[in-house]
């Protein structure tokens, strides 16, 4: 393994700065030095601690991805060629299955399917028995072993990184269970890391559904990596330090909390989603750190002193929708003035007709998608005033 690797963590666009923060918080004492911010993430230079580390720790990143090489090549025998110059053999085991996920703009070579079956016969000619993986998407791939090559020619250049990560690193091992339009947990954490949880005082998520946001917010108030309890690709590679490897996960216990400093309370009206968020709960390791129950927006007991009211809402997609939870969005904002006065708000929203609804001063912190939808981050604290008209 080089002494010297170049990473680029990836994450949903508009998690970048946030992203940013953590690799700068991480690379504290490490050989990790974070670059630039891209749109989609951040290239990094590590060593194999760094690597690790980063797959361990991020909270808010997609995938950890290692420059394997780059070469310009504009003819199939050329890509060929330059590819078995390339040190496979670093990060493929022998035997391995690898899928190529190929990207190709304003170059000469642009077939996806054959640019992959080129670029397999060169590394099958330095690492034997490889074969070409199942096809498999990003969400049917647990228990599947397979080594991701992704691929980038723009405008000739080719450019090859190997994923470190394997399943997307959302994907903490905990959410078995789920309700309607689960959350995932890296835009949980965005959500937590963007409006300023650092588990000091109490959070509420009033329409917790399966507690993704609950969870990530004990996981990040007791100091456990989201990484702590999953497998990662790297593992598999040739050229892994498992020493290395289990030192960094000591470290990382010994810093973990018994118990978090604050009550983290969530809730929500169907007895589905406060189960599921039960069972999530107790294989994330933080089921006594939670207080779940089921009750209405209404129903809410904030504990004190105040703290954060971060939640998901549903977003409206649809027009019909949209006003039927106008009534839903006055009422946060009603319940939260008469409830939870002093206490910060932030939640997702994909609509600022919705947002008006609260009647609550706020304010925009990133942008993203989810599920394919666009949204925001809206963020304020709540006055205590009088209701907002329904």
């Amino acid at each position: 393994m080089p002494a010297a690797l170049t990473c680029f963590a990836t994450c949903a666009v508009g998690l970048e700065p946030l992203l940013a923060g953590e690799l700068h918080a991480l690379a504290a004492g490490r050989s990790l030095e974070p670059g630039t911010e891209e749109p989609g993430g951040i290239e990094f230079r590590a060593d194999t601690s760094g690597l690790y580390a980063a797959n361990l720790h991020l909270r808010t990143a997609s995938r950890i991805v290692v420059r394997v090489g780059s070469f310009h090549a504009s003819a199939f025998h050329e890509l060929e060629r330059r590819a078995r110059r390339l040190p496979w053999e670093t990060f493929i085991p022998p035997g391995a299955a690898l899928a190529f996920r190929v990207s190709a703009r304003k170059s000469r070579l642009y077939h996806q399917g054959a640019i992959a079956e080129r670029l397999l016969a060169a590394a099958a000619e330095r690492v034997p028995g490889l074969r070409a993986a199942p096809e498999v998407t990003e969400e049917d791939a647990a228990g599947v072993e397979v080594q991701r090559i992704i691929v980038r020619l723009f405008r000739d250049e080719c450019t090859l990184s190997a994923d470190s990560s394997g399943q997307l690193l959302h994907r903490r091992g905990y959410r078995l269970a789920t309700a309607k339009a689960p959350l995932r947990e890296t835009l949980a954490a965005a959500m937590l890391l963007g409006a300023g949880y650092d588990g000091s005082a109490p959070l509420l998520d009033p329409m917790c559904g399966s507690g993704t946001i609950p969870i990530e917010a004990a996981l990040l108030a007791r100091r456990i990596p989201p990484g702590r309890g999953r497998r990662f690709a790297f593992e598999s590679w040739p050229g892994f330090e498992a020493e290395r490897w289990r030192g960094l996960l000591a470290e990382a216990d010994e810093r973990i909390l018994s118990t978090t400093s604050a009550p983290i309370l969530g809730s929500d009206r169907d007895d589905g989603a406060v189960t599921a968020a039960r069972a999530n709960a107790e294989r994330a390791g933080v089921a006594s750190d939670l207080a779940l129950r089921r009750a209405a927006i209404s129903a809410i007991e904030p504990p004190t002193p105040a703290g954060w009211l971060i939640t998901n809402p549903p977003y409206g997609v649809r027009v019909g929708e949209r006003v039927r939870l106008r009534n839903l969005f006055a009422q946060l904002g009603n319940v939260a003035r008469r409830r939870c006065p002093g206490w910060r708000i932030a939640f997702l929203s994909a609509h600022a007709e919705l947002e008006r609804q609260t009647g609550l001063p706020l304010e925009p912190r990133f942008a993203t998608l989810n599920g394919g939808i666009r949204v925001r981050l809206v963020q304020g604290t709540i006055p205590a005033t009088q209701a907002a008209p329904v």
